[in-house]
């Protein structure tokens, strides 16, 4: 089986699209992560939705974990808040990473060792630099796990 046989439809954001509609959507879909398209339309790169909680938790309360049970309750539940008026670009890690894209003809194999290297939830299958769809990490061992 090939990267175009497995990829299924999925959702693309831009690198200017607003952070907490991205947010919405991975929380209304339960994705993994989304795929965010440079101005040319082709894949730039994956926004795992643990990177989107990751901007959410404040940066000392990640140096030590304890204090987020000092946060009031109140304050706490506005977290998201912090993505208002935001774009997608912001959420991205600063250093460039490699992005995950296989080919159209890419085995099963092929697409289970970038996911593996990168630790990335999804990947985008791509021809001719056009999206064809993703793979979501379940999506393939679902069909590792289908007997032939």
């Amino acid at each position: 089986m090939h990267g175009e046989q497995m990829a299924e439809e999925y959702p693309t954001v831009g690198l200017d699209d607003d952070a907490l509609d991205a947010a919405r959507l991975l929380a209304g879909r339960r994705l993994p992560g989304l795929i965010v398209t440079g101005p040319d339309g082709c894949p730039y790169a994956v926004l795992p939705a643990s990177q989107v909680v990751r901007f959410l938790v404040p940066s000392y309360v990640q140096d030590d974990p304890s204090l987020a049970r000092v946060i009031d309750e109140p304050l706490a539940d506005r977290v998201a808040d912090k993505l208002a008026g935001m774009t997608v670009r912001k959420l991205l890690p600063d250093e460039p990473r490699e992005i995950p894209v296989v080919n159209a003809d890419d085995t099963v194999l092929e697409i289970a060792a970038l996911m593996a290297r990168l630790r990335c939830p999804l990947v985008a299958v791509v021809r001719d630099r056009q999206i064809l769809g993703a793979i979501t990490a379940s999506r393939l061992l679902e069909l590792a796990l289908t007997p032939h």
